[in-house]
């Protein structure tokens, strides 16, 4: 699992690499035909992880709940979002995985009630829901991308 999270990593980084050049405005911009924005994505992304690992499972999660509300599944942007909002998602980005990666290696989950994602995806494991959050990852790196192109 540690690869698998290697790998959240990479690709959380390659979405910042992506979107550094944009100001606070660009990243607020919710296009014509979208109902969220890349900085909405980028928090989502930290909120979706927490959720599927930690809240799912009846476990604390490691970054507070009022973020997990503010980004979770089926909200959206209702505020404009400062640049210290930014540089917390920024933070959250990398510093939620290392307890994530912790508490995997001590063996935290003994159990995992199984669901299936409005994706189709069933999970049934603490395995499957890291597997999962990768492809969480990429699809939301096409919803940046996607936004990235028409502001």
């Amino acid at each position: 699992m540690n690869d698998q999270i290697e790998t959240i990593k990479r690709t959380r980084a390659h979405l910042l690499e992506l979107v550094k050049e944009l100001n606070i405005e660009q990243l607020n911009k919710v296009p014509a035909g979208f109902n969220n924005n890349i900085i909405w994505n980028l928090g989502h992304l930290v909120a979706a992880q927490e959720g599927i690992c930690y809240v799912r499972t009846g476990l604390k999660p490691h970054v507070a709940e009022d973020f997990i509300n503010r980004y979770k599944k089926g909200s959206k942007p209702e505020r404009f979002l400062d640049e210290e909002e930014l540089k917390k998602i920024k933070e959250l980005f990398f510093s939620s995985l290392d307890p994530l990666k912790q508490d995997y290696e001590r063996g935290l989950w003994t159990g995992y009630d199984s669901w299936t994602t409005s994706y189709g995806v069933e999970l049934n494991s603490i395995e499957d829901a890291i597997q999962f959050l990768n492809f969480h990852e990429g699809l939301h790196s096409g919803y940046i991308l996607a936004l990235k192109r028409v502001i």
